[in-house]
């Protein structure tokens, strides 16, 4: 007969307590805050000035509710009205605070911790590039815990048809840009070269991610994922240049989920969305590493 578990007083306690305390941040709320943040969308989304009382029907609220919460917002200067207009905009205060905060910077102080992480798991060095015109540019480099290893430096800039990170930079990026990209390299290379690098590509979207051996350097198999925002286009690329040893700790499978659970971490800290692809990764060319030794 199946073994029956028994529920302790305390343990029931233990369980009721943890789940109120679940609910009860969940229920928390600051009134104020949630209505000086509708407000702001509500703005943003409008192309002419607000009055208050407008705000308020929009919203849903009574005049008494935002009256307060208009006059701070106003007076630290996040909305502002034109003069002899009693409509209410938005300011350039947000817009200058996110400046203070360069893109590239947030996404390196979130993503360098992620990417240390992944590389013990990984056992394997990973480097984070951005696009620049039609090249790569590495931003950040974290070297392999293992003695041997391979690494991009910092600055490191490669044509991105010509690379595993430049592919999928280009297959993630928005419609305008990827075609853009698409003629440049049509203008640059053979009608048959330019084709098939953009059936490579549209592959590439559909993936998920690139993985090729001996690209660059014979040894090296390159795999890269995709880093996107919350519109799903690609702020950067998250690569591992995977080197075999006959000593290694990790399976190049292992390997390569870790370095996908790192781009799913960074994309998600930007509001995206990356799916999973199908494990293990299907080589677009090139042989996968051999099998770790048993």
């Amino acid at each position: 007969m199946p073994k029956k578990t028994s529920v302790t007083p305390a343990r029931a306690t233990k369980a009721a307590k943890t789940v109120e305390a679940a609910d009860a941040r969940q229920a928390y709320g600051a009134p104020a805050l949630e209505k000086g943040l509708d407000i702001l969308e509500l703005l943003a989304d409008m192309s002419r000035g607000v009055t208050q009382s407008e705000i308020a029907q929009l919203l849903g609220r009574s005049l008494q509710e935002v009256y307060r919460v208009v006059m701070v917002l106003e007076r630290r200067g996040y909305i502002q009205r034109r003069p002899g207009d009693d409509g209410l905009f938005l300011s350039n205060r947000m817009h200058d605070l996110s400046n203070r905060y360069p893109p590239l910077r947030r996404m390196l102080d979130i993503a360098l911790p992620i990417m240390n992480t992944a590389s013990v798991e990984a056992y394997q060095a990973l480097h984070v590039a951005v696009l620049d015109h039609l090249d790569i540019r590495v931003v950040a480099q974290v070297d392999s815990p293992a003695p041997l290893g391979f690494r991009l430096r910092v600055g490191t800039q490669n044509p991105a048809a010509a690379t595993a990170s430049g592919r999928v930079l280009i297959a993630f990026q928005r419609p305008a840009i990827k075609d853009w990209a698409f003629l440049e390299i049509e203008r640059t290379t053979s009608e048959d070269t330019a084709k098939a690098l953009e059936h490579r590509i549209e592959a590439i979207h559909r993936r998920g991610y690139e993985m090729i051996a001996g690209e660059g350097l014979q040894g090296i198999t390159d795999v890269s994922f995709p880093i996107l925002d919350a519109e799903g286009h690609a702020m950067a690329v998250l690569t591992m240049p995977y080197l075999s040893s006959a000593k290694e700790r990790v399976s190049f499978e292992n390997a390569c989920r870790a370095v996908f659970e790192a781009a799913r971490a960074i994309t998600e800290a930007f509001g995206g969305r990356l799916p999973a692809p199908t494990f293990p990764l299907a080589p677009i060319r090139e042989k996968r590493p051999p099998a770790r030794p048993t």
